[in-house]
This record gives structure tokens, C-alpha cells and sequence, in this order.
């Protein structure tokens, strides 16, 4: 489960941004074709959170739709799974061009009033 590791860095890379300010929520964005599984994050992300300044942080995730385009008559088509055939022309010449990605969108953070 490679998921706890990611989500290690991800808690890593929000605290060091947050500077020490308590975290109120992060939004990821995690593609569909990105070999990371959105549940196993949500399940590692309130346990790595734990004594950090993300304890007690929301998780939102947006999940990315796989999507690929044809090299040989450029349609794009939708993807499932990190290969396929293109719908117009057969051809299996397909470059993944969404649903690769992870990405921290946003983090909002306690407001400090002095």
C-alpha cells in the first residue's frame, strides 16, 4: 500500500506551507489513471494527521477522469484504465492526456487574529 507513504508527503508538504498554523481542510486533486487509490488515502490521512498541524483536518478529494487522445486521428476518447483502443479508428496509439495527476489543490487554514 504505496498510499501511506504518499499521503506522508502530502501531510509533510501542507505542514511545512502551513508554518506552524493549524490546518482546517486540504483539497487534493488525484487522477483516475494514477495507480493511487482515493479511499486509501482518506483512510492513512486522519491517522498520519495525528500530532501534526493537520490533526483534525477535512480531506477533500476530486477525483479526475481519465481521458486520451488518439495519435492517429486525434480524437479523444474517455479512459478507464491506462491503455485502450480509439473509439473513431481502432488504432491503440493513445497518449493519456488527464487522469495522471496528483495534486494538493488547496489548504485552508485557521485564521490568526492578533
Amino acid at each position: 500500500m504505496h498510499e501511506l507513504g504518499i499521503t506522508q508527503n502530502i501531510i509533510a508538504i501542507v505542514a511545512e506551507q502551513a508554518k506552524g498554523i493549524p490546518v482546517k481542510r486540504v483539497t487534493l486533486e488525484i487522477g483516475q489513471l494514477s495507480a493511487i487509490m482515493a479511499d486509501s488515502i482518506r483512510f492513512c490521512f486522519d491517522i498520519c494527521c495525528q500530532g501534526t498541524v493537520l490533526e483534525g483536518a477535512t480531506l477533500e478529494i476530486i477525483e479526475i477522469l481519465g481521458r486520451g487522445k488518439c495519435r492517429d486521428c486525434g480524437q479523444e476518447i474517455a479512459l478507464f484504465q491506462p491503455f485502450g483502443t480509439c473509439d473513431r479508428c481502432g488504432s491503440i496509439q493513445l497518449e493519456i492526456i488527464q487522469g495522471q495527476e496528483l495534486k494538493i489543490k488547496e489548504m485552508e487554514i485557521e485564521e490568526i487574529c492578533v
